[in-house]
């Protein structure tokens, strides 16, 4: 597959991707990542490596779009989730199981 990555252009496979990553430890992600085999390696250290770029050359925007193209599993920004949003029923029986929770303590005095 044809894509460009910091206004160069690369021809990619997922096997070329995976031959490229045999053998690469996986560094600590702290934003996007991408399943590759069994092991989940931060974007911009994929894009390193396949491209051999320096990593300030390239978003992870690009390598994202890339490597989903190719059929690999991308990861979003860890914590980057938002929080559930409770009903109105929810969030009273919440209030209400915390309550009755504090209630059942014992008290001392």
């Amino acid at each position: 597959m044809r894509c460009v990555i910091a206004r160069y252009p690369f021809d990619l496979t997922k096997s070329g991707v995976l031959d490229s990553m045999k053998g690469v430890a996986p560094e600590l992600v702290t934003g996007e990542s991408v399943t590759i085999g069994r092991r989940r390696y931060p974007v911009k250290q994929v894009g390193q490596v396949i491209t051999r770029q320096d990593r300030r050359d390239f978003t992870s925007g690009e390598v994202v779009r890339a490597l989903t193209r190719l059929g690999f599993t991308c990861h979003e920004q860890p914590g980057n989730t938002p929080a559930p949003v409770l009903t109105p029923l929810q969030a009273a029986s919440a209030l209400l199981s915390g309550a009755a929770a504090s209630a059942d303590a014992p008290t001392q005095g």
